[in-house]
């Protein structure tokens, strides 16, 4: 039996039922869309007036030219200078933006080297055996660990240190007033941070940068060796800069998800509410996602406030990263001939 315009009926439905789908996925699109924008802009408004003073704004596009400023004069800087406070009125970002940066860095310096390294090896000169299988693939199920077993890890490995050196032990390295000061076991200090983040991104490093040495073609290698280049003159001449843009876009992308992270933090023990700054590897710290709890948590109105105008910052460092991956991308992206 056939349908209209001479189709069969099994063709029409399958039509039919193409084209429902496809607007079940525009329609739950749009819907995720709708409400990610709703959530944006109800953050922006509650928390911009915290970053943006409005009067210096008003008084550059709409006062005289005596009352004209800069756009420095636009930003309520305190804000990023004072530590957290009971009176939300003096709270700031100051301590968790830089044990953020100070956790991030320590885990970038740490993750980039180990990471790509690891893929070095495992793509350029490990065997392809039964052994190097199953070590990637336990690589590919570490990336889909919940971050808060890593905290786990972190607690026994670095806060810890398997419970090798006492409490009270008195093997260091430099001083307190050393920026590089470092204390055994590592308690619950910004380099215990950095660390459990690392852990947390290392598998995605690792297999974003293999996928990057793998799109590389096998006839650049070839050629490199056939001129009489060694292996690793190859690896380090040829394949890794081609390789480079997808590594960093890479890295980037797992960083961005380091700054956002707080479960494996939450594990160590990381206080919620400090009024310091870190000063060495040691130091006590905070990081953002903790202020935005902290604050979100209060009854106060004002305070729900700082956690959006916290939140508007933290998002503004995510996109600013992603941005950075894309850049990178375009500008190292060579065509693989």
């Amino acid at each position: 039996m056939k349908a209209d315009r001479g189709l069969p009926a099994s063709a029409v439905k399958r039509a039919v039922l193409n084209r429902g789908f496809l607007v079940f996925c525009l329609a739950a699109t749009s819907l995720a869309v709708v409400i990610l924008a709703v959530l944006i802009i109800s953050i922006t408004v509650k928390g911009l007036p915290w970053i943006v003073d409005g009067a210096a704004v008003k008084a550059t596009f709409y006062g005289t030219s005596a009352d004209a400023g800069s756009w420095k004069q636009w930003i309520r800087w305190e804000f990023f200078t004072e530590y957290a406070s009971r009176k939300a009125k003096s709270a700031g970002i100051l301590a968790p933006l830089l044990g953020s940066i100070w956790a991030v860095a320590i885990c970038a310096i740490v993750a980039l080297p180990l990471g790509v390294g690891t893929a070095i090896y495992l793509e350029e000169f490990a065997p392809k055996n039964r052994v190097t299988r199953y070590i990637e693939t336990n690589i590919r199920n570490l990336s889909g660990v919940p971050s808060i077993v890593y905290g786990i890890l972190g607690l026994t490995a670095f806060a810890r240190m398997f419970g090798v050196f006492g409490r009270d032990s008195n093997f260091v390295i430099g001083t307190p007033e050393d920026w590089y000061y470092i204390h055994f076991p590592f308690g619950q200090s910004v380099l215990t941070g950095g660390l459990t983040l690392m852990l947390v991104i290392l598998p995605i490093i690792i297999i974003s940068s293999q996928e990057a040495f793998r799109s590389v073609p096998k006839s650049m290698r070839e050629a490199s060796l056939a001129m009489g280049a060694t292996k690793w003159q190859t690896v380090w001449n040829i394949t890794q800069p081609a390789a480079l843009p997808m590594i960093l876009t890479g890295a980037i992308l797992a960083i961005s998800r380091a700054v956002g992270e707080a479960a494996p933090l939450l594990v160590l023990g990381v206080p919620l509410f400090i009024t310091s700054k870190p000063e060495n590897l040691m130091s006590d710290f905070t990081v953002l996602p903790f202020q935005i709890f902290n604050w979100a948590g209060r009854p106060q109105d004002d305070f729900r406030e700082l956690a959006a105008a916290a939140i508007i910052v933290l998002l503004i460092v995510l996109l600013s990263f992603n941005a950075i991956a894309v850049l990178i991308r375009q500008r190292l992206h060579r065509p693989l001939t």
